[in-house]
């Protein structure tokens, strides 16, 4: 395993997740900064989302193409040039389509980065070692990017949230390209599926958009209608894929089972989790009176056990299965959504089941990366971009559903919600992972050019 190109790779997600959280941070100075309304604070939000989730399948199907390595480095470049712009914006629909370049630069950076990863560890056990050091970063990107948003906010002003990134994409970059061989590209370079993207970024942006404006405002109109509209478009997707020559997920990604349960459980780890996060948040500062900064350091168990997990799950997954070691994870998730539940009115008690939630996200996390990469090589690519797509929208529709629920009835309802949901793929995943196991596969290394078996 080449260590220095897993770490480059690593603190590629940790920018990329960083740029989320800390920019997050700085929403209301730019607000104020810009003399705008506060309602330009809901696209502020989303806006980065809405592209970042969109491309990734694109991103990686253009790494295919091209290589993953002169792709990442191209996603790297295009970051840290949008983020200097956009540090210069003098308005807030500049501000917005700066953060859209930023979410699409990351699109193309994220699914080449994992397929570079997985490319770098043939071995399955630094795999996991790997993949688990993955997590972390994530995980350790989302508690610093608050801190991190508040101190040079505090400190520059806003712009410097924007412009802290080129510094640190210049060295990422160098360390790249000094630290990380590329990986085997398709022998037949078939073209990306302009149609078949276009349709799932369409529908990856109207079901992101419909979700942020159903947990601003409730099940209205505006927010019915754009998610009406994600699912019209994403069922013209599932039928471009299935006529085109070159559909925009090959065909034997979209059979691959170990991918289609490792999406299922992706998106079922953040739908759990980030909504939990979401509604603890505004009842930390709307009912119990924190501050922002005071919410935030709350929750701050939530990521320290995430990345605690993270790392317990290398061990576990040489004794489990990857389906029975994300299922124990998910059911962890479980137990820190009813621990939401029941100790959800005091400080002390959301970080306590915070940390509960954390700790299972991390391990089931690490687990469902581990089962949707066990792929052949030639898909690995779309798989990781399939996978990012999964977690991007259970974060967003997963937050959505459980902060209406909550706001139509209480806090516990949404937090309950979650809690079932995860303890049903649970135990979804743990007879998924008997019935695996009763066929008894010989397991292939991810990457390999071989079919790849279906591990239990």
């Amino acid at each position: 395993m080449r260590r220095a190109g897993v770490a480059v790779l690593c603190l590629t997600q940790f920018v990329d997740v960083l740029g989320v959280t800390s920019a997050t941070t700085a929403i209301p100075a730019v607000v104020d900064g810009l003399g705008a309304d506060e309602s330009a604070a809901g696209p502020l939000a989303t806006t980065y989302a809405m592209f970042f989730g969109g491309l990734l399948v694109v991103g990686a199907r253009l790494g295919d193409r091209f290589g993953h390595r002169r792709v990442l480095a191209a996603g790297l470049i295009g970051f840290m040039a949008v983020s200097l712009v956009g540090g210069l914006a003098t308005s807030v629909p500049q501000v917005l389509a700066a953060r859209a370049l930023q979410g699409a630069a990351a699109a193309v950076s994220v699914p080449s980065a994992l397929r570079l990863l997985i490319h770098l560890t043939p071995d399955d056990r630094d795999r996991r070692t790997a993949l688990a050091a993955w997590s972390a970063a994530g995980a350790a990107a989302g508690a610093a990017g608050f801190v991190v948003g508040g101190v040079l906010v505090g400190a520059w002003g806003w712009p410097a949230v924007f412009w802290v990134n080129a510094p640190v994409g210049a060295g990422l970059l160098v360390a790249l390209l000094a630290s990380v061989p590329e990986a085997p590209r398709e022998r037949d370079r078939v073209p990306v599926d302009a149609l078949g993207a276009a349709l799932l970024v369409l529908a990856v942006m109207l079901l992101v958009a419909g979700a942020s404006g159903a947990e601003r405002g409730g099940a209205g109109g505006a927010a019915l209608g754009l998610a009406a509209g994600g699912l019209v478009a994403g069922v013209a997707f599932a039928a471009r894929m299935r006529w085109a020559a070159h559909p925009l997920i090959p065909v034997a990604a979209v059979r691959s089972v170990n991918l289609r349960h490792g999406t299922v459980l992706s998106f079922v780890n953040t739908a759990t989790t980030s909504s939990a996060g979401v509604l603890a948040t505004l009842v930390l500062q709307d009912r119990l009176g924190l501050s922002a900064l005071g919410a935030g350091l709350t929750l701050l168990s939530t990521s320290l056990l995430a990345i605690a997990g993270s790392a317990a799950a290398r061990p576990v997954l040489e004794r489990l299965s990857p389906r029975r070691a994300a299922s124990a994870g998910i059911a962890l998730i479980a137990l820190g959504d009813l621990g939401l539940v029941v100790a959800g009115g005091t400080a002390v008690g959301i970080a306590c089941a915070s940390g509960v939630l954390g700790f299972g996200l991390g391990a089931a996390s690490v687990a469902a990366n581990h089962l949707g990469t066990t792929v052949p090589g030639p898909i690995a690519g779309s798989a990781s971009g399939v996978l990012n797509t999964g977690a991007q929208l259970g974060t967003a529709l997963g937050t959505a559903a459980v902060v209406m629920i909550a706001a139509l009835g209480s806090p516990a309802w949404g937090w309950g919600t979650a809690a079932v949901l995860a303890a049903a793929t649970a135990v979804w995943a743990a007879l998924a992972g008997s019935q695996a196991a009763s066929a008894n596969p010989a397991p292939e290394r991810a990457g390999g050019d071989a079919r790849a078996a279906d591990p239990a």
